[in-house]
């Protein structure tokens, strides 16, 4: 049987929410995305898109460079910083199919729609946003690669709704979209405590499978694939939900998450969590 290989591509763009207070974290106001490439001798899958014209066709240069045919497309989950430039790969690599899960579909047509690809991604990068196309709905748990299985397993609401991962069992690879972060602050704006005592179970489901990499959704340029990430995802949700329960305010809520967590990427993720937690 061949062997399988993986590579990453993780490029930085401006976060979504520009208010943040000004301070130290200044010069951590970005946010990198990562997409994956597993590949075979022939063939290749890719797990998840980019946000802009421009960094899809990064996406689209590098995939070429690694010659190999690209089979799949899989989405981990609808929002549109993943799912945007679905359009542009189908157009590149016309023999592949974009897939996802019954709840990212719903997800991913979601966001195309004006309130989000035009009000929303749209505003904030004006002239970049590529016109959405939606994955197809996966008939199997599985997605084959020549003579392996790729499995897709269902994470429920974590960052968002109807989110999932793609495991790997050959390389004991997990590719975790955005149920994981690697230094980056968590997007938690659509999560309560509730849910993200959920996300922190199914983080503690996922360490079960004993992957030995584990690739985030948005990660450090520099970040290792450490399955050390469920654990300090794990930490952030946790803490995070200690310092809701402690504060009465968002400057409050940010500045105690903030102190545990002094040097993750994009602070505004965690300042629109905190007006989101506190109602503001």
């Amino acid at each position: 049987m061949p062997e399988l290989h993986y590579e990453t591509l993780v490029l930085r763009r401006q976060g979504l929410t520009r208010d943040v207070p000004a301070g130290d974290n200044d010069d951590l106001r970005w946010v990198a995305n990562s997409a994956t490439l597993i590949y075979g001798d022939r063939d290749a899958v890719l797990v998840d898109t980019f946000l802009t014209i421009e960094e899809n066709e990064q996406l689209i240069e590098w995939i070429s460079a690694h010659r190999r045919n690209l089979t799949h497309v899989f989405l981990t989950h609808g929002h549109g910083d993943h799912v945007y430039g679905v359009g542009q790969l189908l157009q590149a690599f016309a023999g592949a199919a974009a897939v996802a899960t019954a709840g990212t579909v719903a997800e991913a047509r979601r966001e195309a729609g004006g309130k989000y690809r035009d009000d929303l991604f749209g505003k904030l990068f004006p002239g970049q946003v590529p016109k959405p196309a939606i994955p197809a709905e996966l008939t199997a748990n599985t997605i084959p690669l020549e003579d392996h299985e790729l499995y897709v397993i269902e994470t429920g609401h974590t960052d968002t709704m109807a989110t999932s991962v793609l495991w790997c069992p050959s390389l004991r690879l997990l590719v975790a979209g955005d149920v994981v972060y690697n230094r980056t602050h968590m997007y938690l704006g659509e999560t309560d405590a509730a849910s993200r005592r959920e996300w922190i179970e199914t983080l503690a489901t996922l360490k079960e499978l004993h992957p030995e990499h584990v690739v985030a959704g948005h990660k450090q340029p520099d970040g290792i694939d450490d399955s050390l990430d469920i654990d300090e995802s794990i930490r952030y949700l946790t803490d995070f939900n200690e310092a809701e329960a402690q504060t009465s305010s968002p400057t409050d809520l940010y500045q105690m998450v903030l102190r545990k967590h002094p040097r993750r990427a994009n602070p505004g993720s965690l300042w629109g969590a905190a007006k989101a937690a506190k109602g503001t």
